[in-house]
């Protein structure tokens, strides 16, 4: 009987392993310079104070809110109670701080209903256990510790937000070396030249690249392109509205790769890919315009932060010289209650 019992509270818990589940600083989804600013000159206490006077004060939105409100708007296509697409605030703050966030994302109308304050600790220990495909954050340090002990997590880089509400779409773009697939074909680019690097993929064309960071998350992402052509096969004035885009630095002939890999994971939904070889992201993506771009590269995405929602991924060879900048062990942030408690 107890047994029984047991297996129903199970069956009846809110089971997150068949959806997409995107965990999210609130430094990612608002404009918290204001609140932060009070906190870095007045401290802690004064940063409590500013936040509960002004918890029922609309927060701004930040550059990853046209991204986080398309990607929620796609549950529209499923059952109200069975929604693919999961938002979870993690953030810094504790509970009486974070009130003025969930009364923002109320006021906006997100969706988001699930949230999990730590008061200064770090995030990253919760990102496997609630089966998260991306952790965003404008928080470095938040960001390094999920990269370094292997969780999908990107850095929201501060820039300028643009977005045209009558446009539906929600248009993604991906780097694919050290966001997609890992960093091994970028080591031996690094180590050993151009040339070493086509030749190893020429040779390599047929087997594919090791998954990367975010490989989860764009093969989720194809799981919902999927949905919508099913959606769309049921009711015809529907039109699709997810479109994802690959932008790499590769170009022939080790595009196949590309491609190859791609397929080999049943992701066969991409609707673009560009194969630069050398030529600047930037020109492309300022007319593809998408609502965040992805790559494990600092300089890619110096050029894109300003007019694109950028996130940099710092995984790989591509970012080892970064990771010498940390300053603080694991340890030595658990024990830091406080630490940068405003950049949620």
């Amino acid at each position: 009987m107890v047994q029984r019992k047991q297996r129903e509270m199970n069956m009846s818990g809110y089971d997150l392993e068949q959806k997409l589940v995107i965990g999210l600083a609130s430094s990612a989804l608002f404009n918290l310079e204001e609140s932060d600013e009070v906190f870095r000159t007045q401290g802690e206490l004064a940063y409590r104070e500013y936040q509960r006077e002004h918890e029922n004060t609309l927060l701004d939105q930040g550059v990853a809110f046209p991204f986080i409100q398309r990607l929620l708007s796609l549950n529209s296509i499923f059952p109200k109670d069975k929604p693919f697409v999961e938002v979870i605030l993690l953030s810094r703050n504790d509970p009486n701080t974070g009130l003025r966030v969930m009364n923002s994302i109320e006021h906006y109308g997100l969706g988001i209903k699930r949230a999990i304050f730590l008061q200064g600790r770090t995030p990253h220990k919760y990102i496997n256990a609630l089966n998260i495909s991306l952790f965003l954050s404008a928080n470095e340090t938040d960001v390094n510790q999920a990269i370094n002990a292997g969780y999908p997590a990107g850095l929201i880089l501060k820039g300028q937000i643009f977005d045209v509400e009558h446009d539906k779409e929600l248009r993604i773009a991906f780097d694919f070396d050290g966001v997609i697939a890992d960093d091994s074909s970028e080591q031996v680019y690094k180590e050993s030249g151009l040339g070493a690097f086509i030749e190893n993929e020429k040779n390599l064309a047929d087997k594919p690249a090791n998954e990367g960071p975010l490989h989860k998350l764009l093969k989720e992402l194809s799981t919902l392109q999927k949905e919508e052509l099913k959606y769309q096969a049921q009711h015809s004035d529907y039109e699709s509205r997810l479109r994802i885009s690959i932008v790499t630095a590769r170009n022939a002939p080790a595009h196949k790769r590309v491609i190859n890999s791609l397929r080999s994971w049943g992701i066969e939904t991409v609707n673009e890919a560009f194969f630069l070889g050398g030529i600047e992201k930037l020109k492309v993506l300022e007319i593809l315009q998408p609502h965040i771009f992805f790559d494990d590269q600092v300089t890619h995405l110096e050029r894109t932060a300003e007019s694109i929602a950028s996130v940099h991924i710092p995984f790989g060879i591509a970012n080892k010289k970064l990771e010498t900048k940390e300053l603080l062990s694991s340890s030595q942030l658990e024990d830091c209650s406080t630490l940068d408690l405003a950049k949620i």
